[in-house]
């Protein structure tokens, strides 16, 4: 194998992994660890890799060729596809140690594990050998020194975790999508699950939340206190909010409500009035709408906003004043890619299409994906019957709505698999 002798696995996070042809078969999530009956440091056996459609499975350290902090290559092409099941007798080191309160030998010095290491002895042995831990100090506005010292010296690494922080274990999954830390969330045991969701800031976890099966997201919002958990709901995609709620008891959701800022609430209230299945159940009301007078160039710098997704910035609506919706008369849309072949200058009223009938807030789900299908839309105009732009329709909202409804949730999620041993250690 050739790699370091000694590895410190945090780093390894998030670490593309390549098959012997050189094509990425998934990214490193965390290290896979056999305990042993003596006191000798726990064996690693292999790591956790994410794949494609959030599918995480094991790869057989005897099957890696080279480790290092840029890529993970394998040394086979066929790969066990059966989704990843910690045993009982295996520890997930990132998952399990990043933030453990332990005991530094001799003095028991407390302080609480940053980063872990292996290293491979010469028989091609890989141990946990090392770990990295930071003092406490009592003091809030000092950090503690950072030690690396011996496995053997450190106590508290196994059992039952007391209270923990959540510092290091954000920074590992600080990269990633939201859809990928949700997927990370769902590894997690509930408790541990509810305190690194606790911990991101309001705006993350509302993209994280809106990546969750409904219980999750229900549990962790029941898990917050009510004005956090309003915060919260009030950075959520208004669509996103209301799914949210409607898994809530009617006199849970009022009291949410209330506590958001008016404004917020607002439109959320109204999506939730709409009948299950139909447009006005699963549009965004707060699609980007332009008035006519507006140019092009305005509208390209509307779409190009960071904070939109690429299905709600693919198209502009134009409509007469007020803005935010209902908004005055619909008049039509504009995609950006006729944005992006007009002259800066022009006007929208100029170039808005018109000739494509909008949804009506009753238009149920079959017939909207019947007329995006048709015309090749990745978003439909909802109006109200007097013609006024209530809002939107994408096509990851019809999506969300025509999957299964636990497609989110990776416990339904049944991968398919090789003919070569299943389980947590293949090697």
């Amino acid at each position: 194998m050739s790699t370091p002798t000694r590895i410190y696995i945090a780093r390894l996070a998030g670490v593309a992994v390549f098959d012997p042809n050189g094509d990425q078969v998934g990214r490193v999530r965390d290290a896979v660890a056999r305990l042993r009956p003596t006191q000798r440091p726990p064996e690693v056996v292999g790591l956790v890799a994410e794949m494609p459609m959030r599918r995480r499975i094991f790869l057989s350290i005897n099957r890696i060729t080279s480790i290092d902090s840029d890529a993970i290559v394998l040394g086979t092409g066929t790969l066990n596809l059966r989704r990843f099941e910690k045993r009982p007798n295996e520890l997930l080191v990132l998952q399990e140690l990043l933030d453990r309160r332990v005991q530094v030998e001799p003095g028991g010095q407390a302080g609480s594990v940053v980063d872990v290491a292996m290293e491979c002895s010469r028989g091609g042995e890989w141990s946990l050998t090392r770990v990295a831990v930071r003092e406490q100090t009592g003091r809030l506005t000092r950090r503690g020194h950072l030690h690396q010292v011996e496995w053997e010296r450190v106590r508290g690494l196994s059992g039952i975790a007391d209270s923990r922080g959540t510092a290091n274990l954000l920074a590992v999954l600080e990269d990633m999508r939201p859809a990928d830390l949700a997927n990370a969330l769902q590894d997690l045991p509930d408790a541990r699950r509810n305190e690194v969701a606790a911990a991101l800031d309001d705006e993350r976890l509302a993209d994280v939340l809106s990546e969750l099966p409904e219980h999750d997201q229900v549990e962790i919002l029941a898990a917050l206190d009510r004005e956090r958990a309003a915060d919260v709901l009030e950075e959520m995609d208004p669509d996103d909010a209301a799914d949210l709620l409607s898994e809530l008891p009617p006199p849970e959701q009022d009291v949410l409500l209330d506590l958001m800022q008016p404004d917020e609430a607002d439109p959320v209230r109204q999506l939730l009035k709409y009948t299950p299945g139909t447009a006005g159940s699963v549009m965004t009301s707060e699609p980007v709408i332009l008035p006519p007078d507006a140019t092009v160039a305005e509208a390209l710098a509307r779409i190009r906003e960071p904070q939109l997704s690429p299905a709600i910035a693919a198209q502009v609506f134009v409509s007469r004043a007020p803005m935010t919706t209902p908004t005055g008369r619909y008049l039509g849309m504009v995609h950006f890619q006729r944005l992006l072949r007009e002259p800066p200058a022009d006007l929208l009223g100029g170039v808005v299409v018109n000739d494509i009938d909008p949804l009506r807030a009753a238009t149920p789900l079959p017939e909207i994906t019947r007329r995006m299908a048709t015309y090749d839309l990745v978003a439909m105009p909802v109006v109200d019957r007097n013609n006024r732009l209530v809002g939107a329709v994408t096509v990851d909202d019809v999506l969300d709505h025509l999957l299964p409804r636990d497609w989110r949730d990776r416990d339904a999620t049944a991968g398919p698999s090789t003919t070569e041993p299943v389980g947590g250690t293949d090697g």
